[in-house]
């Protein structure tokens, strides 16, 4: 699959957003901090918030989202020089069409234009393709979250990258 372009959302993307990021929340429970439940609950206004407070790119052809991530900036005054890679999903027919990579790049090219100078994320340590994405882009493990999510009975470890701009 090619043919993809990446943008940034804005208001008006809102339910197509809330769409696929209810998606990724079913799909990968095990790799988001929030639950399908929690989300599924949220107004339609709180979607537009998203996307308006925290900038999200995506992978879009044919007038459907494929993939999307976010970057939540640090708000105090001693941590603005950072961000965080959140909300990061893409849809199972679109893996491996380099939507996930050129993802990666709009994120970081954003915080390179707001003057940061690290981008942070989280990913389980069980995520391989995830892992391996992560560090085609330079992102470096820094440490590991031990039980840092759980469903059920069950925890799952977070392994801690970041990347220097």
């Amino acid at each position: 699959m090619t043919g993809f372009v990446i943008r940034q959302l804005g208001p008006a993307d809102a339910a197509a957003y809330r769409e696929i990021r209810l998606e990724g929340l079913e799909r990968h429970p095990e790799a988001f901090g929030s639950t399908y439940e929690a989300e599924a609950a949220l107004s339609p206004e709180e979607f537009v918030r998203r996307v308006v407070e925290v900038p999200t790119f995506a992978a879009e052809r044919d007038g459907r989202l494929l993939g999307l991530v976010g970057l939540a900036r640090e708000s105090g005054v001693k941590r603005r020089h950072r961000g965080t890679l959140i909300r990061m999903y893409v849809r199972p027919e679109a893996r491996g069409s380099g939507a996930a990579d050129a993802l990666v790049e709009a994120v970081l090219d954003h915080a390179r234009s707001e003057g940061l100078d690290a981008v942070l994320l989280a990913v389980i340590t069980e995520a391989e393709p995830a892992r391996r994405l992560y560090e085609r882009h330079g992102f470096k493990v820094y440490g590991v979250e031990p039980g840092a999510l759980r469903i059920g009975d069950r925890a799952y470890d977070d392994e801690l990258r970041i990347r220097f701009l």
